[in-house]
């Protein structure tokens, strides 16, 4: 099984680390499978849609055409029936739900910018940690060597 990693809407956000981070998830087309499983949920997709639409200016049709090709391509990725869990995750308020998302999916990391609202001493309770994706993708770089 490969290792499991959620991706936080702040990672996906930008396009060259989105594409970064999928591309090491995809694999290279020779069959070789990516380096580790990208997991996300409904909210963290339905954030990076409304992130893109308010903040980057893109219109919901692409928008959604890029949200649908993630989907596509990694049909695998999506945690459902997490919610039960968002009350009961120690972490900021705001981020519970990626955290929840990411216990349930059996995730490893959760791969984010804002390592603040994720401290060590909450997510070890659940065998988890958070890493910045410049840590994250040094960490894959070493590992495929």
């Amino acid at each position: 099984m490969r290792f499991t990693a959620l991706l936080d809407t702040s990672v996906l956000y930008p396009a060259l680390l989105r594409d970064v981070l999928l591309s090491l998830a995809h694999g290279d087309g020779s069959g070789m499978a990516g380096t580790y499983r990208p997991l996300w949920s409904q909210d963290i997709l339905d954030e990076l849609g409304r992130n893109l639409r308010e903040k980057a200016g893109l219109d919901a049709e692409r928008t959604a055409r890029l949200v649908g090709e993630m989907s596509r391509e990694f049909p695998d990725a999506l945690v459902e029936h997490y919610e039960p869990l968002v009350p009961a995750m120690p972490c900021h308020w705001k981020d519970r739900h990626v955290m929840a998302a990411a216990v349930r999916g059996g995730a490893s990391t959760i791969v984010t910018h804002n390592l603040t609202d994720f401290p060590p001493d909450d997510l070890v309770k659940f065998d988890l940690e958070a890493q910045h994706p410049d840590t994250f993708l040094s960490h894959q770089y070493d590992l495929s060597r």
